[in-house]
């Protein structure tokens, strides 16, 4: 498979938390076709597996929740169906609770083994979707997502990308958490800077779209000199807010449940973030989170507190950038 890659992404998560059997669900279905109307061309199909603990070397399928090869498979040939492009992004987690960025082993002599031993066991997990990546025809391929400690570990990452592509004949993407993106320092070895951009740009609950913008502008430079110097397209591998009171305070919270529900501060995020950056010559675009597989009724959008779009004021501002025509010159 050659795919060349597109010179802008105007992408959705899909299915982040689906289990065995929920992509071929006739919900998933129905959930699919709607995010096709928001105007995306590409979802990151998002799922994940387990290790035990962040010290844990070995990473396993745990087909009792994961997702299997059929159920991709299904979802990939649906998206295809309804014109959608797909990024496939395995993503390791640790079962004991601890955000993997945490992943990783103290950094002295002795925790060379278990490195060693961890990174075989990350690669036979890569290449196992590269491989269902290279014959499902995935249009790109991201390899990782915010894994904070191992990023350091840059011989063993160049090791596996190019291992990587002996397999898979797309585009690469490494997926790095925001304010962390300057600690990866192989990013000239992947074809797009991921990053998963949570920056806090609210300022109080209910900020205005001013205030984000006037707040972007300050994180907009490090990001731009990031692109210059690796001479790499940046892309919003992850960005998102909860429709609830402050979350544009803290985009990437997903605990505060007691926290009113507030379509306008989510919609001021995205208004914000799409005005910002969607015409810098070294942006390639958005993989918004997220779009679940079961979608909730459209009568409880106001109500509802996460991080989908479908039937809010945010599914409004995303459908009328998205309806615009972008034409970029590649990095």
């Amino acid at each position: 498979m050659t795919t060349a890659p597109a010179p802008f992404f105007k992408g959705m998560t899909y299915g982040w938390g689906s289990k065995r059997g929920e992509y071929r669900q006739p919900y998933a279905i129905d959930s699919m076709r709607k995010l096709r109307e928001t105007g995306s061309e590409w979802i990151a199909l998002s799922f994940w597996t387990y290790q035990d603990t962040i010290h844990a070397t070995q990473i396993y399928f745990d087909y009792g929740y994961t997702v299997t090869d059929r159920d991709i498979e299904f979802a990939v040939k649906q998206a295809k169906s309804l014109g959608l492009r797909v990024c496939l992004k395995p993503v390791v987690n640790s079962r004991d609770g601890i955000w993997r960025a945490h992943i990783g082993f103290p950094n002295d002599n002795d925790a060379a083994p278990y490195w060693e031993k961890w990174f075989e066991s990350y690669s036979n997990f890569l290449c196992h979707y590269a491989e269902l990546a290279e014959e499902q025809e995935c249009e790109m391929l991201c390899i990782g997502c915010e894994m904070v400690k191992t990023e350091s570990r840059s011989a063993e990452w160049r090791t596996l990308i190019a291992k990587l592509r002996t397999i898979y004949s797309g585009p690469i993407i490494y997926n790095a958490n925001h304010g962390k993106e300057e600690g990866v320092d192989w990013f000239d070895a992947v074809d797009y800077i991921g990053t998963s951009a949570y920056y806090p740009v609210g300022v109080k609950p209910g900020d205005s779209v001013q205030s984000m913008i006037a707040n972007w502008e300050q994180y907009k430079p490090r990001l731009a000199a990031l692109s210059a110097r690796f001479n790499k397209p940046v892309v919003f591998m992850e960005i998102g807010c909860r429709s609830a009171l402050g979350c544009a305070t803290m985009p990437w919270d997903f605990t505060h449940k007691e926290l009113p529900a507030s379509e306008s501060e989510q919609a001021n995020f995205y208004q914000s973030t799409l005005q910002v950056f969607w015409d810098e010559p070294w942006f390639a675009g958005f993989f918004w989170w997220d779009w679940s597989a079961k979608l909730y009724a459209a009568e409880d959008a106001a109500s509802n507190q996460g991080f989908g779009i479908y039937g809010k004021q945010a599914e409004h501002i995303l459908k009328d950038y998205y309806a615009k025509t972008v034409v970029k010159e590649l990095l």
